[in-house]
């Protein structure tokens, strides 16, 4: 079987990355001073750092628990944006989004999905590497967005007014997209010209192409005008004696005078409660780039370093609303403005935003704390009818565990205190971190039976005695120390490890930095030649 596959310089390459712990820092965590109501959510994560690092960070904890992702990431347009370097070559730009794409699915729920706002320099290019991460038969469909409501007359060729938003499934048989909401407009089409007691309704074609082996036949109308058939190459949509029940039921509009070509009232209590989605957002349905600058701008007045593009709140509410229910998780690892947590938290959805730019002090959490203290009256809040409530914690990664010393060893970062570096190595030897009250040697556990203990010490043979013999037969621990003394094989039921020894070919440690700038793309191995990015016709290995 052949498939269409992606092939760059660095395509090779891949990170490997350090599992760091969140520190949170609750001087910046906001919460509401009490709870609106008992849909509050309080648990939210705004996390300043790089946002591969963060992923990773937030993979122990919710693999498999995200319902919704939603990123808008750099463009790769060419232009210089203040907040993002969005103009790195096209290898660059596939190997970071490749990694970041890899690790957001592991996020996702199997029943959940993820929608990616870009335009039309990287799309193809975008679809072609979301086939290969999350497979073709996922693809759930491409959106576009009209994100401006005039032409400008500036364009050198023609004038884009719109974007896309490319959506796939992490398993496009378990995902199940809601209905939108029913609007006024929609509603309104639905009138009772007859007082029907079963309320309003509008007429429906009773033609239709698709063949009916009874659906040819003349119809008389009440007023005794005889229709010969329904158009030519059409058919009616009922037999006969089905038309007879329907007009018995009172279900066949005649018209006023009792003489049109029979009509299906289809009620407004019978059609289901809900929009089946489409493809294409107007702006009027969703809102456009301008509406969204003038928003930002009046919440945030003395700040005058603003987006350029920031999204409408309107646009993140119809995602959510196909995609999510209250309650579930939300993730946006390309947080920009806040767009995402702000209508996530209007909405009533539980959400994780990851920024590494000042603009998460500057823009973000002034925003969010508006919100959630109710002093946020624009975007889709009067659509929602949002009156603050909630909160949320604000985390930044932990330093690199490892740093070198003057000669050049690694050693332990003198920043890890004792309780950091236990957490630090549970995640990295995926055990959950949960320290005992009562049981110094219980730092955390992989299982009911199996526990880790974290020290610098350097143990003797009697320590290590002694907590074989705490841990008893029944038990395991393994225990990551400074050093030891004696034969590890003397205790059956520990495993003792060496630190920083033992993880050192783990990861990539003191590598703070994988953002999309062209300095961090791992260099090409010399034998590749290659300097175009192209599509190759590859084979299934």
């Amino acid at each position: 079987m052949q498939k269409l596959e992606l092939i760059w310089i660095g395509k090779e390459n891949r990170p490997k990355l350090e599992p760091r712990i969140l520190l949170e820092d609750h001087k910046r965590s906001h919460h509401g001073p009490h709870r609106m109501s008992s849909h509050d959510c309080f648990e939210n994560y705004l996390i300043f750092g790089d946002n591969l690092l963060a992923l990773k960070a937030l993979e122990q904890e919710f693999a498999g628990k995200i319902k919704c992702v939603y990123i808008d990431p750099p463009y790769n347009t060419g232009s210089a944006y203040e907040h993002y370097d969005d103009g790195i070559e096209h290898s660059t730009w596939l190997s970071l989004m490749r990694d970041r794409l890899e690790m957001l699915r592991a996020l996702l729920s199997d029943d959940g999905s993820i929608w990616i706002s870009i335009d039309d320099n990287e799309m193809p290019y975008l679809r072609v590497l979301l086939d290969e991460i999350f497979g073709r038969r996922n693809f759930v469909a491409t959106c576009i967005w009209e994100k401006v409501y005039s032409p400008k007359s500036s364009a050198k060729f023609l004038s884009e007014n719109h974007d896309y938003v490319v959506c796939y499934a992490k398993d496009v048989s378990r995902w199940r997209r809601n209905l939108l909401p029913r609007t006024e407009h929609q509603d309104r089409a639905y009138k009772n010209p007859d007082n029907d007691p079963r309320g309003p309704w509008k007429p429906g074609d009773l033609s239709a192409r698709n063949y009916y082996s009874v659906g040819r036949y003349p119809i008389t109308c009440p007023s005794g005008r005889v229709v010969p058939g329904p158009p030519q190459g059409m058919y009616w949509r009922v037999s006969r004696d089905r038309l007879k029940q329907l007009d018995k039921d009172g279900r066949i509009w005649w018209g006023n005078d009792r003489n049109n070509v029979p009509a299906i009232k289809r009620f407004l209590s019978e059609v289901i409660r809900g929009v089946v989605p489409e493809t294409i957002w107007t702006y009027k349905e969703v809102g456009h780039n301008q509406a969204a600058k003038q928003h930002l701008k009046a919440l945030l007045p003395d700040e005058v370093d603003l987006f350029i593009t920031p999204k409408p709140e309107g646009l993140i509410q119809r995602i959510l609303n196909i995609a999510t229910n209250p309650g579930d998780w939300v993730v946006d690892s390309f947080a920009g403005s806040g767009t995402t947590g702000a209508v996530a938290h209007k909405m009533g959805r539980r959400w994780i935003m990851v920024e590494l730019g000042e603009h998460c002090h500057t823009h973000i959490i002034p925003r969010m704390k508006k919100v959630i203290d109710g002093e946020d009256p624009g975007g889709i809040t009067e659509a929602v009818g949002w009156k603050g409530g909630g909160g949320f914690r604000y985390y930044r990664l932990a330093p690199s565990l490892l740093e070198k010393d003057k000669w050049g060893n690694w050693v332990i970062n003198k920043a890890y205190k004792r309780e950091m570096l236990a957490e630090a190595v549970c995640k990295l030897e995926g055990f959950i971190y949960a320290p005992s009250d009562t049981v110094y040697w219980q730092h955390g556990y992989s299982t009911e039976r199996d526990f880790i203990y974290v020290t610098t010490q350097n143990l003797s043979h009697e320590q290590l005695q002694q907590l074989s013999d705490e841990v008893g037969e029944q038990r395991s621990l393994l225990i990551m120390c400074g050093a030891f003394r004696g034969k590890p094989d003397r205790y059956p039921n520990l495993t003792i490890k060496k630190i920083p020894k033992a993880v050192l070919s783990r990861c990539e440690w003191a590598h703070d930095d994988y953002s999309l700038q062209v300095e961090n793309l791992p260099k090409a191995p010399p034998k590749r030649g290659q300097q175009d990015l192209e599509f190759e016709e590859g084979v299934d290995r």
